[in-house]
């Protein structure tokens, strides 16, 4: 390896580990009153807590790794967006007529794209079984319903 190599190589390592060192967001967990959240039978609560919350509630686990670049970036990114779409600590303010679209999606993205493919990298316990995503799915439709062919 030529010395202008090494040199590009360090350089390199050097710029990430000072983005590593550069904060991209605050990493928070705003108050929440109780009576604002959404409430549901117990089981759909613990799915909603083990595969949901970490980015749809102000009740994320931020893991150290949420500190270092790049993933940082994403896991910020995710946690903002996903409370921005769907924030379970302030269900109750939301219309009846958002949460039943809210719930709408979540019966469609329940065990397809949700949880995110690279969430449960990090979190495998957070994969959904088939028996947890016919439950999500079932409550999600007001019990009026439930299609096998929709989970995969």
């Amino acid at each position: 390896m030529s010395k202008t190599t090494k040199m590009v190589l360090l350089i390199l390592i050097g710029v990430f580990v000072l983005m590593s060192l550069v904060p991209y967001a605050q990493k928070t967990n705003p108050k929440t009153d109780a009576k604002l959240s959404i409430k549901a039978p117990d089981d759909i609560m613990a799915i909603f807590k083990k595969s949901c919350y970490d980015c749809h509630s102000n009740q994320t686990r931020w893991p150290w790794y949420s500190s270092i670049f790049p993933l940082s970036w994403s896991i910020s990114d995710h946690v903002k967006v996903g409370r921005a779409r769907l924030n379970f600590d302030i269900w109750q303010t939301y219309s009846k007529e958002k949460q039943q679209k809210l719930k709408d999606e979540i019966f469609r993205k329940t065990g397809t794209i949700m949880p995110l493919v690279d969430y449960l990298w990090f979190h495998p316990d957070a994969k959904l079984t088939k028996e947890e995503i016919k439950k999500v799915r079932n409550w999600a439709s007001d019990n009026k319903g439930y299609v096998q062919s929709e989970v995969r």
